[in-house]
């Protein structure tokens, strides 16, 4: 039998999505995929963030979210998007746009207080 679902980035609020999606175990979020997982979470009417996709990746990789290569996220995003587009637009609303990821760089920046170093999956 399969460990309860306890997995590297993913905290209690982004566990209990995913519990109530169905997916309970390592094995049942390694047989959906993180686009899956984070579909069905989306059709479930939570708002996850590209943080949850990634951190999902990073799961079943058994790596930090932040070391998902750049191509293999880009990749995520591409069938995340593709399968959003196939969701029915909400009534009274028009579709939202492509999601897109924004890099800052600041030169002389102050140091990181490690806000944002881990998924806001909590």
């Amino acid at each position: 039998m399969s460990a309860p679902l306890k997995l590297r980035n993913v905290g209690p609020k982004s566990a209990a999505w995913l519990r109530q999606v169905g997916l309970r175990t390592l094995d049942d979020l390694a047989a959906a995929g993180p686009v899956e997982a984070f579909m069905r979470v989306k059709r479930a009417g939570f708002k996850p963030s590209l943080n949850l996709l990634y951190a999902l990746e990073g799961a079943l990789c058994d790596c930090h979210w932040q070391e998902v290569p750049e191509a293999r996220r880009a990749q995520l995003v591409a069938e995340a998007e593709a399968a959003i587009a196939q969701l029915p637009a909400p009534r009274g609303r028009p579709a939202a746009g492509p999601v897109t990821t924004t890099h800052h760089q600041e030169e002389d920046a102050a140091p990181s207080l490690g806000f944002f170093d881990e998924p806001d999956n909590d």
